[in-house]
């Protein structure tokens, strides 16, 4: 029997690209030999796992990407959609591949959102034990628009950061993001918690730097970013990333009071 429950399952077009421009990056997806990507919990129609095809196949043309639905009825109206690099199954958390094959990466967005806090953890390592040695699970929230996202990638280690990514055009507070943070954290943005004073950190920051903002506002998250680094946060990734509106962060600079892995 799949492993969870039905979902929503809402969806829309281009809700995921932020999340999958990440992915296309990661050097796991690179190094690889016959990459599997699992779009876990893809919702009501085909679309993201499409989309998720189409971004990472101009980085590897040989990527195999599986959506997996706890819904037979999901998972018959998606089949319908499958072309070569595409096929759709029933499943759910313990992510069921061909001849017992791991994957190189698991997405699973806007899942967990819908659980409790205190089964995120077993969800993760259910998912983690169904990656290849080196594979990587990203599993976050998005807005509906996708304009608001942050995720957490996680390898059999543990998490790794937490990564969040912003419309900065519009911004008007990084901390937009509390509303989007992944499951294990969207309850944890108060008084006493790192990922509370983080978020308060990045709307400082962009407070003072606003006057960049005349020369655009990715000039002026650059500059949040060095700054929080120089705060002494383990930020992570590059200027190249940051100007897309991503910031990274070491997981264990932001994980809950008692959040313990093993």
């Amino acid at each position: 029997m799949p492993i969870g429950r039905l979902t929503r399952g809402t969806t829309g077009t281009n809700r995921l690209r932020r999340i999958d421009r990440w992915i296309a990056q990661l050097p796991a997806l690179r190094r690889a030999g016959t990459p599997i990507v699992v779009d876990l919990g893809y919702g009501a129609s085909a679309t993201t796992t499409l989309e998720l095809h189409q971004r990472l196949s101009g980085v590897r043309p040989d990527v195999e990407v599986v959506g997996i639905e706890i819904d037979p009825e999901r998972v018959r109206i998606a089949s319908a959609s499958a072309r070569p690099g595409v096929s759709f199954r029933l499943g759910g958390f313990e992510v069921p591949l061909d001849a017992g094959a791991g994957a190189t990466v698991i997405r699973a967005l806007n899942v967990l959102r819908q659980y409790d806090e205190s089964e995120v953890l077993g969800a993760w390592k259910l998912m983690v034990s169904r990656l290849q040695p080196d594979g990587v699970l990203v599993e976050g929230t998005c807005s509906e628009l996708g304009r608001v996202a942050s995720w957490v990638d996680a390898t059999a280690a543990g998490p790794r950061a937490l990564t969040i990514s912003l419309r900065l055009a519009d911004l008007d507070s990084p901390s937009i993001v509390a509303e989007r943070l992944p499951k294990v954290l969207i309850h944890r943005n108060v008084d006493g918690e790192r990922v509370h004073e983080y978020l308060a950190g990045l709307d400082r920051w962009w407070r003072v730097h606003a006057p960049l903002g005349v020369y655009g506002p990715s000039q002026r998250w650059l500059a949040v970013a060095a700054s929080m680094r120089d705060d002494g946060w383990p930020i992570l990734g590059t200027k190249t990333r940051w100007r897309l509106g991503e910031l990274g962060v070491a997981w264990d600079a932001v994980a809950p009071t008692g959040f313990s892995w093993t």
